[in-house]
C-alpha cells in the first residue's frame, strides 16, 4: 500500500495550466506558507507521480523548475530537499499580487532532426584513423565520387531497399538537397517547371528556384502526393519531386497504385521523377514499399543522405540516376568546380564496412518506435494522426487557424511545435501540428505532449 507523502498537492484537470506547473505552484505555495519547512525531504518523483496519477516526467519537471528557482536542492544519492528561500523572493506576497510561474525549459519538436549516436563510438574512431593513415589526396577527386564508396552504397541500396544499382549510376553528394540541385542544374531547360508536393520540403523548393526552375504546387492527402492532379499539369512540367516513403511533412505513405500512376505519367510526358527517400529506413509496422527507382530506374533520380542516420553534420549523400544522366551530372560538377571531399568519403566507407550504419539504424528504429507510440497514446483522441508507424515525426490534422492557435498556446509553456502551414505554399488547409520527436528525449516528449493536449482541450478540441 502506498502511503501518502508529507506534501499535499491537488491537481485540477480543468485548469489550463500544464500539470508540471500546477505541481510546482503547489509546492512553492507550501514552502512560502511554511508547511514545507527547510530541510524537508520530498518524496521521490516516482512516488509522488504514483500518488497523483500522473507521468513521472510531470513531477520531474516540477522539481527541476523549483531547483532552478532555488526553492529545492537535489542531493545525489539522498533525495530532493526544501532549501532556504531564494534571497530575491519575498515570502509575504500580498493577496492582490499575481504569481506567474516561469515557463519550463523549451522543448523543440522539430521534424527531420534525428537522434544520432555518440561520436566516440569505436567505429567512428576507426574511420578517422583509416583516413589519417592514407596519403593526403592530390588533384581533384572523381566528380562522381570514390568508386569504392559507390560500390559500398550499391550494396547498401540492394540490402536495404532491394535496388539493383550499378556504381556507375551513383553520384556522391553533400546531401539530398545538394543532389537535387545538381540534377536540376544538369536537366535545366527554358521555362522548365518542377511539380512539388504542397505542403512540402521547403529546402527542396528553394533549391529548385535557385537553379532556374519554376514550381507547380500539387496538393497532398493522407496518402501523399495527389497524382490525379498532375493530369491537368502544363506541358512544360519536366520533373516531379516526391517523398513517397513518409511524405514531408504530413507523413503519408504513397501506395503502390499511385506509384505506378506517377510512373505512367512520367513516361507519357517524358518527365523525370525526383524521389527523396526520406525516412525509408524507419518503418515500425510493415516493410517499406518498393522505391520508385526500383520500379522505374529509367525515369527516376533517387536521392539519399546520411543526415537522418549518421548525422547532418557529416554532409554526405548520394543520388542514383540513369547512367547517361549520372555522367551529365558529373560533367556539370567539373564545370562548376564542385567535387566531393575524398577524406569524408573514405570515412563513410569505413563506417559502412564496419557495420556502423546498420547498428545506428537499428538503435534509432527502436527509439523512434517508442516515441511513435507515445504520440499516438497522447494525441490520437484529438483527431487524425498521419505518419504513424514510420519516420521521426507525426502530424495531427487540424484546421489551419486552430493549429496556429494551439501552437502559440504551447509556446507559452516552453514547447515549440511547427504547423503544417509553415511548409505550405498554396494549400493551407487542412492544417495541423507536426510533432517531431527524433532528437527529443522521452521525458521532454511526455511533457510536450501533455502541454499540447491541454492546449487542444482548452481551445475546444474534444477527445474522441
Amino acid at each position: 500500500m502506498l502511503l501518502p507523502s508529507a506534501v499535499a498537492v491537488v491537481l485540477d484537470r480543468t485548469d489550463r495550466r500544464p500539470l508540471p506547473i500546477q505541481v510546482a505552484d503547489h509546492l512553492r505555495a507550501d514552502i512560502r506558507g511554511g508547511s514545507a519547512v527547510v530541510g524537508l525531504r520530498l518524496p521521490s518523483s516516482r512516488k509522488l507521480a504514483a500518488e497523483l496519477g500522473v507521468a513521472r516526467a510531470v513531477v520531474e519537471r516540477a522539481y527541476e523548475q523549483l531547483i532552478a528557482e532555488g526553492w529545492l536542492v537535489a542531493v545525489r544519492g539522498s533525495g530532493t530537499f526544501v532549501a532556504e528561500a531564494p534571497s530575491s523572493v519575498v515570502l509575504s506576497t500580498p493577496k492582490s499580487a499575481k504569481v506567474v510561474a516561469p515557463a519550463p525549459p523549451q522543448v523543440q519538436l522539430r521534424p527531420g532532426v534525428p537522434w544520432t549516436p555518440p561520436r566516440a563510438s569505436a567505429a567512428w574512431r576507426r574511420a578517422w584513423r583509416d583516413v589519417g593513415s592514407t596519403p593526403p589526396p592530390f588533384g581533384d577527386p572523381d566528380p562522381a565520387g570514390d568508386v569504392e564508396l559507390r560500390s559500398a552504397l550499391s550494396q547498401l541500396l540492394g540490402r536495404a531497399r532491394g535496388m539493383a544499382v550499378e556504381p556507375e549510376r551513383i553520384v556522391i553528394t553533400s546531401g539530398a538537397t545538394h543532389g537535387l540541385g545538381l540534377a536540376l542544374s544538369a536537366l535545366r531547360s527554358p521555362n522548365a517547371v518542377l511539380a512539388m508536393e504542397d505542403p512540402g520540403y521547403r529546402s527542396a523548393s528553394t533549391a529548385a528556384l535557385a537553379t532556374g526552375w519554376s514550381l507547380l504546387d500539387v496538393p497532398v492527402d493522407a496518402h501523399g502526393l495527389c497524382v490525379d492532379e498532375l493530369e491537368s499539369a502544363p506541358r512544360n512540367v519536366r520533373g516531379v519531386y516526391v517523398t513517397p516513403s513518409h511524405q514531408y511533412p504530413t507523413g503519408g505513405l504513397l501506395p503502390v497504385s499511385r506509384r505506378n500512376q506517377l510512373i505512367d505519367f512520367a513516361r507519357a510526358r517524358d518527365v523525370i521523377i525526383f524521389e527523396d527517400d526520406y525516412d525509408s529506413e524507419f518503418r515500425y509496422d510493415v516493410a517499406p514499399l518498393p522505391a520508385l527507382a526500383q520500379l522505374a530506374p529509367d525515369r527516376v533520380v533517387y536521392l539519399g543522405t546520411v543526415a537522418k542516420t549518421l548525422g547532418a553534420g557529416i554532409r554526405l549523400g548520394w543520388l542514383v540516376a540513369p547512367e547517361e544522366l549520372a555522367r551529365r551530372i558529373a560533367a556539370h560538377r567539373v564545370r562548376i568546380g564542385d567535387f566531393p571531399s575524398l577524406p569524408l568519403q573514405r570515412a563513410l566507407l569505413s563506417l559502412l564496412r564496419d557495420g556502423e550504419w546498420d547498428r545506428t539504424v537499428r538503435a534509432a528504429r527502436r527509439r523512434y518506435r517508442e516515441r511513435d507510440r507515445l504520440v499516438h497514446a497522447a494525441l490520437s483522441r484529438f483527431g487524425e494522426l498521419r505518419g504513424l508507424g514510420a519516420g521521426m515525426h507525426t502530424t495531427l490534422v487540424l484546421d489551419a487557424d486552430l493549429a496556429e492557435t494551439v501552437a502559440r498556446c504551447a509556446l507559452e509553456y516552453g514547447v515549440e511545435v511547427p504547423t503544417l502551414t509553415e511548409s505550405a505554399r498554396s494549400h493551407k488547409n487542412p492544417g495541423g501540428l507536426v510533432i517531431g520527436y527524433g532528437r527529443v528525449d522521452a521525458r521532454d516528449l511526455e511533457y510536450a505532449l501533455e502541454v499540447i493536449a491541454n492546449c487542444l482541450a482548452d481551445h475546444g478540441v474534444e477527445s474522441r
